[in-house]
């Protein structure tokens, strides 16, 4: 069998997530493995595709392990078919992960001297045959644990059940009693889902089909559903996590910028100037910046990175997505004129596609809740954004550039104290690594005509 390599952490910025942060378990469910497997994720993304009730959910885990003991169980509001899963690609996330990723801008000091005056101008893969029937033993084991299996087809990789339980016992002891290694506490955390009548969506690698497969990773899976519930279950990914975990969720709709509900949102730090030094550590500038605001917001909030119309952006890290790459990301209102009938080629233009970004750090003792989400309507432009101001170093030998060197001075202490602020990093040990502007030469004074003569 092929080796399983991890999924790739994606993008600019997302290595923040991947040995920077503590290793986290799965998003909105959890993991579970087969025997003793050792089984953990880094990091979770999420895409979320919603207009009215209507949801098409994105699930892409960096899961590390072998393909073998790969099982992930997630809780869904409505009973799901086989048609309402795909396998997505994951060159969608790598995507959307760069065009809305935290960015490092630019910018360059004019010469002092010669100031320039500026003119300024406004796939589905191929299903396998449904997994065989269970034996009658095991319907009446199934049956007196209270657990039915409501669906069992095969999609791309994955082998799928859909699973409905009376008693949240019964579904632990089910999923013990057929080889799976869940995590202690399950019990617990499953009961109230139950009590709500959601289903249980539980996943597993099709071995053979994945050596068949020209691919090295598990590919992310889509499930489409309708459901007044927007929200996204996170307490079962608790249950085996290592520490805090990080959620990226990427939510496209038709409106504008979305926000949680029950937790507040609140945006990252942005447009400010930085020093030079961090394009060089960019990474653990961000890391610990989003730490010491994590600890500033007691832990309990969703950071806001990035809110914009998709159509365009400024700067732009990245082009936005084409309408093909929106629809495997699975915006399914394109092209409205043909009834967003996904089949038809999307309405060439401008598409009506917002997208919000969205990072969580969670832990038990600070989000009780599942994430819900509203639609705020507000289409305003948000990124984080943190700007390089390059002092001019080229010759100067003007009157204007004293001042202007005193200026750079004051500005790149102010960077400087900008950075202590937002990381919480002593100030002593970042002064050597600032450029600082060179104080002007002092020439010498020259010789007077006369001294060569008193010498002689």
């Amino acid at each position: 069998m092929k080796p399983l390599r991890l999924l790739a952490l994606l993008g600019s910025i997302c290595f923040l997530l991947a040995g920077l942060a503590p290793p986290a378990a799965a998003f909105c469910g959890f993991y579970v493995s087969q025997a003793d497997a050792s089984l953990y994720n880094q990091a979770s993304q999420v895409v979320i595709a919603r207009d009215r009730d209507r949801t098409i959910l994105t699930l892409a885990n960096d899961y590390q392990g072998n393909a073998q003991d790969f099982a992930l169980v997630v809780p869904v509001p409505v009973e799901i078919t086989e048609e309402q899963v795909n396998v997505g690609d994951p060159k969608v996330l790598t995507r959307l992960d760069e065009f809305s990723a935290p960015r490092l801008v630019e910018y360059f000091d004019e010469d002092p001297c010669n100031p320039y005056i500026y003119n300024s101008a406004p796939g589905r893969g191929a299903a396998d045959t449904s997994a065989p029937i269970p034996e009658a033993a095991e319907r009446d084991r199934e049956q007196s644990l209270g657990v039915t299996i409501e669906a069992s087809f095969s999609v791309g990789e994955y082998d799928i059940l859909i699973l409905s339980a009376k008693e949240s016992s019964g579904l632990e002891t089910w999923l013990r009693e057929n080889d799976y290694n869940i995590p202690r506490g399950a019990s617990r955390v499953l009961q109230p889902y139950i009590r709500q009548e959601f289903k249980f969506f539980v996943a597993k690698v099709n071995l053979e089909e994945f050596d068949r497969s020209a691919f090295q990773s598990l590919r992310p899976l889509q499930i489409a559903y309708e459901s007044p519930r927007f929200m996204l279950p996170i307490r079962l990914g608790m249950l085996n996590a290592k520490g805090d975990q990080d959620l990226i969720v990427y939510i496209l709709t038709p409106s504008g910028r979305v926000e949680v509900s029950n937790y507040r949102t609140v945006p990252i730090a942005s447009n400010v100037n930085v020093p030079e030094f961090v394009e060089e550590e960019f990474g653990a500038f961000y890391k610990a910046m989003f730490q010491k605001s994590y600890e500033t917001e007691k832990k309990e909030v969703a950071f806001l990175e990035y809110a914009w119309d998709m159509s365009w952006c400024d700067p732009c890290a990245a082009n936005p997505l084409t309408p093909e790459e929106l629809r495997q990301a699975g915006v399914f209102w394109l092209g409205n004129n043909n009834g967003g009938d996904r089949r038809l080629p999307p309405t060439p233009g401008p598409q009506n596609v917002y997208i919000t970004r969205l990072h969580v750090r969670y832990a038990r003792n600070k989000f009780p809740e599942d994430l819900g989400f509203q639609t705020t309507g507000n289409r305003e432009n948000y990124q984080g954004r943190y700007v390089i101001q390059r002092p001019y170093r080229g010759e100067m030998d003007c009157d204007a550039a004293t001042d202007y060197r005193e200026y750079v001075r004051d500005r790149q202490e102010q960077e400087l104290d900008t950075v202590v602020k937002l990381t919480g990093w002593e100030k002593s040990d970042l002064r050597s690594k600032v450029d600082w502007l060179d104080e002007p030469q002092q020439k010498p004074d020259p010789e007077p005509w006369w001294r060569d003569i008193w010498n002689r």
